[in-house]
């Protein structure tokens, strides 16, 4: 039995090893190339531009692809095996590995109580306080509306009748018609994704996930028992590689999908029509499920995009059989709202809602009420506005700091979204996660968004601060990375579970 998962064709692998930045991490030396050619896979691996257990092109083809020799091929993939990154079986091929002891310790935050920050700036979770006065006049409204449900027992395992009607009224005004019995309501974009998986994918099933992708989601889907089959971001905010998805969707045959075509959590890639086109075809011709996380869609922070979004994933479905589109009003308008929601074909709704009996049986009515309210009374664009005037502004402090302070640090801006995803300089960003809470700001490393120990050279920064904390969270971040730099010692904690 074969031990990978999916596979990098050789005009791939070529294409990648050529794209990789030229930056000499050689002190001016010149090396061989064949251990040029194995940093550089190794690199891809740590990026998580390569996934763990994906199957390498055989030596002669990659020696063709890259025009080199075929005894250079064979030097590198030995080199690999011998650093840990590759393994090999007669008759099976080679594949991508990590060895012993990688990934580092990574940084998965819990949110601290607002009344225990003190000095620290938490820059763990990506969520911000509730745009007001709009939350307090939705619970008001949810109130006056609230007697003739209290009349009732209460458990409404598909969603309250109302707020199912204003979410099918909702997407309908998107372009994508949708009539209330495809829209099951669920305890927060979690919920709704735990249900899915559960119907989807049971335990042993793939998954395909953009790499990096949502941590709490991959960690959810772990703990399912889900085998995750990661498919590469492209560099910057150019988002999807359709080719990959092509290819990883082919040979590995997930039974799932799952992507954040909306301002991606954690780059801010935000899908283009052809992208969401093509992500639905792949999908379709595979026979693959594709969930697609819309929690962040309603945060676009240029105000042209706001205008004129890009259509739904789901409006490029129109017989409804591949797309199931999650939603949520935790990260549009204030964590503190744990309703999500789920659109999909009747017959699936049924399926999640009859499943449900043996999961949380319902979502919260009196928070159900307040979103309906607001969607009712015009107020959804109005608190949507303030949050995205709050994101806008935090994210050009934050951009700004970052780029005064740590000016050896990569990153893309977004067009929207909550996070801003930046590659360390070279160093470890759990070594600077480790120092930086030492000194007073705590952010999320790099693996904790990937699968396998990728991406350890980046943090997420999160849109939550603005001015004068702003500059002082990079100025703190700045002061871990040199002492990560200077090897400094720094004494390691239990990893942790949490990153919103």
């Amino acid at each position: 039995m074969t031990q990978w998962t999916s596979a990098v064709g050789a005009p791939q692998l070529a294409r990648l090893i050529g794209s990789q930045r030229t930056a000499d991490g050689n002190g001016g030396r010149r090396v061989p190339a064949y251990r040029a050619l194995a940093d550089g896979v190794r690199l891809l691996v740590l990026e998580g531009r390569i996934p763990v257990a994906a199957r390498l092109p055989a030596e002669r083809e990659l020696a063709a692809a890259l025009a080199v020799s075929r005894t250079t091929v064979a030097a590198a993939y030995e080199a690999l095996r011998t650093d840990g990154f590759l393994e090999s079986r007669r008759g099976a091929g080679s594949w991508t590995s990590v060895p012993a002891g990688n990934p580092l310790p990574t940084r998965g935050l819990e949110p601290l109580p607002p009344e225990a920050t003190g000095t620290m700036i938490d820059l763990g979770c990506a969520a911000l306080p509730a745009p007001e006065p709009w939350l307090t006049r939705a619970f008001q409204g949810a109130l006056a509306d609230l007697p003739p449900y209290a009349h009732t027992h209460g458990d409404y395992p598909a969603g309250l009748p109302a707020l199912r009607q204003a979410l099918a009224d909702r997407y309908t005004a998107r372009g994508v018609p949708t009539m209330p019995e495809q829209i099951m309501v669920t305890t927060g974009a979690m919920g709704a994704a735990a249900a899915i998986c559960r119907l989807m994918a049971p335990r042993g099933e793939r998954i395909a996930v953009d790499h990096p992708s949502y941590a709490n989601i991959l960690q959810l889907m772990r703990d399912a028992g889900a085998r995750l089959v990661p498919v590469a971001m492209a560099d910057g905010l150019a988002g999807w590689d359709l080719p990959a998805w092509r290819q990883t969707l082919r040979a590995a045959a997930p039974r799932m999908a799952y992507v954040v075509a909306d301002f991606h959590n954690p780059t801010g890639a935000l899908a283009t029509e052809d992208q969401r086109r093509d992500l639905v075809a792949a999908a379709r011709a595979a026979g693959a499920a594709l969930v697609v996380d819309e929690s962040m869609a309603d945060l676009a922070l240029d105000p042209a995009l706001a205008a004129e979004p890009p259509r739904p994933v789901a409006a490029f479905d129109p017989g409804g059989s591949t797309v199931i589109t999650v939603g949520s009003a935790s990260k549009a308008l204030w964590a503190g709202l744990r309703i999500g929601w789920v659109r999909a074909t009747p017959d699936v709704i049924r399926s999640l809602i009859a499943a449900r009996a043996h999961a949380d049986l319902g979502s919260p009515v009196l928070e159900q009420l307040a979103i309906a309210w607001l969607m009712a009374a015009d107020g959804w664009e109005e608190a949507i506005a303030i949050r995205r005037d709050r994101a806008r502004e935090n994210r050009d402090s934050l951009v700004a700091a970052v780029r005064e302070h740590l000016p050896d640090w990569e990153f893309t801006v977004p067009h929207g979204g909550l996070t801003l995803w930046a590659r360390t300089g070279g160093l470890s960003g759990s070594r600077i996660a480790e120092a930086g809470e030492r000194l007073g700001v705590r952010v999320p490393s790099g693996p904790r968004f990937g699968v396998d120990g990728a991406f350890e050279g980046y943090v997420r920064l999160p849109f939550t601060v603005a001015g004068p904390v702003a500059t002082q969270a990079a100025t703190r971040l700045a002061a871990a990375a040199r002492l990560v730099a200077s090897g400094a010692a720094i004494e390691a904690e239990a990893p942790r579970t949490f990153v919103a």
